[in-house]
C-alpha cells in the first residue's frame, strides 16, 4: 500500500533532523542529485539518502510515495534549472533554441540524473511550465495547431534523446570514454580507401566532429524545417481556375 503523503506546509513544521537539517522536498532532491554523481543511479537508494540527510529512510516516504516518485522530481528539477531566468525574445527560432540548448546543458550537468530522467514524464510543475512555454512560441510564430504539435514533439523528443545520448557518454568510465573518441583516430582515420572509400575520406572531419555533441547540428536543422512549414502554412494559396496550357485565351 503506497505511504501517505503528507502536505508540504505540514512537513515544514516537523522536527530538524538530528544535524539540524529541516527537510523538504527540494532538499531531498538536491542529495539525491549528489548522491547520482557520486555513485549513478544503483546508489540512490532509500537508505543511502538516509545517511546523507541523516534522518530514519522511512521519513523520506513523507515527501515522496517511493523512490519512481523521486526520480520524478529529479527530472523535474532538472527542467526548473534549465528555464530558470529564461524569458522569450520574441524571435521564435531564436527563443526555441535557447530553450534547447538550456535543457540539453542542464542534463549534461548532472549525467548520472539525465540517464535517470530523460525518458520519464513528470507532469510536475517545471515540466509542464517548459511545455507550455514552447507551445506558447510556436502558436505566437503563428502555427497552425497541429503542426505547432509536430514541431513541439519534434522538438522536445530531440532535445531530450540527444541529452540522454551525451549525458550516457559523460556517465560512462573515464577510460572508456577515452577510448570511444581515441578510436576515431586510431581505427577510422587508419582505414584504407581501397575498401572504405567514403570513411577514409571523411575520417579527417569526423575525427573532430564525433567527439562532440551534435545537438547544435540537429536542433538548427529542425528549426530550419519547422520555419520551412511555417512559411508554406502562411502563404497564400493559388487562385482557382483552369489549368494554364500555355495557350492565349485559354484556347488551343
Amino acid at each position: 500500500m503506497p505511504k501517505r503523503v503528507v502536505p508540504e506546509e505540514r512537513r515544514r513544521r516537523r522536527r530538524p533532523t538530528r544535524s539540524g537539517l529541516v527537510l523538504s522536498e527540494t532538499l531531498i532532491v538536491e542529495a539525491a542529485l549528489r548522491l547520482l554523481r557520486e555513485h549513478g543511479s544503483a546508489g540512490l537508494t532509500a537508505r543511502r539518502l538516509g545517511l546523507a540527510l541523516d534522518c530514519d529512510p522511512s521519513t523520506l516516504y513523507r515527501y515522496f510515495r517511493g523512490m519512481d516518485e523521486l526520480t520524478l522530481a529529479i527530472g523535474d528539477a532538472l527542467i526548473g534549472r534549465a528555464m530558470h531566468g529564461w524569458r522569450p525574445a520574441g524571435q521564435w527560432q531564436d527563443d526555441l533554441r535557447a530553450v534547447g540548448l538550456r535543457i540539453h546543458t542542464a542534463y549534461l550537468s548532472h549525467p548520472q540524473a539525465a540517464v535517470l530522467t530523460a525518458s520519464r514524464v513528470s507532469g510536475r510543475g517545471c515540466e509542464l511550465a517548459a511545455d507550455e512555454a514552447v507551445l506558447d512560441v510556436l502558436r505566437t510564430a503563428g502555427f497552425p495547431l497541429p503542426e505547432a504539435v509536430r514541431v513541439y514533439h519534434a522538438f522536445i523528443d530531440t532535445t531530450l534523446a540527444f541529452a540522454a545520448l551525451d549525458a550516457a557518454t559523460l556517465a560512462l568510465p573515464s577510460a572508456a570514454r577515452r577510448a570511444d573518441e581515441d578510436m576515431w583516430q586510431s581505427t577510422y582515420a587508419h582505414l584504407p580507401a581501397a575498401t572504405h572509400p567514403r570513411l577514409a575520406e571523411a575520417a579527417p572531419l569526423l575525427a573532430t566532429r564525433m567527439v562532440t555533441s551534435a545537438y547544435p547540428t540537429a536542433l538548427d536543422m529542425l528549426l530550419t524545417s519547422a520555419g520551412s512549414s511555417l512559411t508554406a502554412s502562411s502563404a497564400p494559396s493559388s487562385p482557382s481556375g483552369p489549368p494554364d496550357d500555355g495557350a492565349v485565351g485559354g484556347r488551343p
